[in-house]
């Protein structure tokens, strides 16, 4: 951040008063500019209990890859707002929510998931602007080796251990805390 965006002024990289942590401050107008996480939410739609719906994606990062209906919530949204908004963007797809799934801090990118289990009652969804293919893959068919994201990777077998258990719990991950310290034991 170069400029305050109350006043227009320089800012300056430094530790507010009171604060712990280095802020943008301006020294004009005093106003102090925090840099938060961002809140990532969407669904892991589920057909039938072993079919789940991937997107292809047709937008960077990881352009041509598999991954679940999923982005930035907006403003003046929850987060199951914003789940079920970006599965209706990204696979033309309405879901029924059935609960909080997984819980991910990516500590390296500031980021915040929260993934969504939701059953998907009718097979109907379609390509978007963001998504080259949408497919419903049988649990045994996921492609692996083609999923986006660590995150999807998580939410998935998650999916699996829990549908043959029977019970589906809240899963809290942490990626990257600090850098290079979490190892997925399966991949």
């Amino acid at each position: 951040m170069k400029f305050c965006s109350v006043c227009g002024h320089t800012v300056t990289l430094k530790v507010p008063e009171n604060d712990n942590l280095p802020r943008f401050v301006c020294e004009n107008c005093a106003t102090i500019h925090y840099s938060n996480p961002k809140i990532v939410a969407g669904c892991l739609p589920v057909y039938q209990d072993t079919y789940v719906l991937l997107c292809k994606r047709a937008i960077e990062p990881r352009l041509g890859y598999w991954t679940l209906p999923a982005g930035f919530m907006e403003n003046n949204e929850s987060t199951e707002q914003a789940a079920l908004r970006e599965t209706a963007e990204e696979a033309n797809a309405q879901v029924d929510i059935r609960k909080l799934y997984t819980l991910t801090s990516i500590v390296h990118v500031s980021q915040v998931q929260l993934i969504y289990l939701a059953d998907l009652p009718k097979p109907e969804f379609d390509i978007s602007s963001e998504s080259s293919e949408v497919r419903l893959f049988h649990l045994d068919e996921i492609p692996w080796d083609q999923l986006a994201f660590q995150t999807i990777r998580n939410a998935l077998r998650f999916y699996i251990e829990d549908l043959a258990r029977g019970e589906f719990p809240l899963h809290c991950v942490d990626i990257n805390t600090p850098p290079g310290v979490y190892t997925d034991p399966k991949n």
